[in-house]
Order: structure tokens, then C-alpha cells, then sequence
């Protein structure tokens, strides 16, 4: 039997981030570690994903880093300056971060 299937993954690149901020998804930043203050700086660490109306989630992969080929990577900031940086790169006037290990913020781009 000739059948395809279409597998939809779960995961999207910053290019796709983009496109699906701009299309009226929701960017939440999950921290995923307890940050630390060292100095002026902090340090911890976040991911990012998008979720759509549908309620449908893709995770932020980074396609720089192959290990082996198909190799897919969460990407991971590891400061909340490298997690401001993002977000407005990406359109955010604002930038939420949560600090507590488990919690999650949401950004939405405002049309004008």
C-alpha cells in the first residue's frame, strides 16, 4: 500500500516563531530552573514555545547546533538578557520573565 502520513511536529524555529507571533500566537517563556543573581546579571534557565488558538503548542528549536544529522534542539537561554534580547528581536515591546522554576509567561504582538 502507497500511503503518506502527515506528521505536524511540535517544534518551530525563531524564523516560524516570528511567523506564527505575527499570525496572533501566544509566546510563553517557561523557566525551567530556579535563576541566580551574580552580579548585575541573572542566570537560570528558560525555553520558549508558542501556543495557538487551537491550543496547539510548538516548542523554540535551534537549527545552528547539529549534533547528527535530523538532530533537534531545545533552545535554551541561559540569561534573562538572552530572554529580553529574543523578545524584542522578535516584536515584544515588553519583556516578562518568569523567576521561579515551573511558571510561564505570555506574549502577544499588538497590532497597530
Amino acid at each position: 500500500m502507497n500511503q503518506t502520513t502527515e506528521l505536524e511536529l511540535n517544534v518551530t524555529t525563531e524564523q516560524g516563531l516570528r511567523a506564527l507571533a505575527e499570525e496572533g500566537h501566544t509566546v510563553e517563556v517557561l523557566c525551567k530552573a530556579d535563576p541566580e543573581r551574580k552580579g548585575p546579571s541573572w542566570y537560570g534557565l528558560w525555553i520558549m514555545q508558542t501556543v495557538g488558538n487551537d491550543g496547539k503548542e510548538k516548542i523554540l528549536v535551534t537549527a545552528r547546533t547539529r549534533v547528527t544529522q535530523n538532530a533537534i534542539r531545545v533552545r535554551e537561554f541561559k540569561t534573562a538578557t538572552g530572554v529580553i534580547s529574543f523578545l524584542v528581536g522578535v516584536g515584544f515591546s515588553q519583556a516578562s520573565i518568569p523567576m521561579k522554576n515551573g511558571e510561564t509567561t505570555s506574549h502577544r504582538l499588538v497590532n497597530d
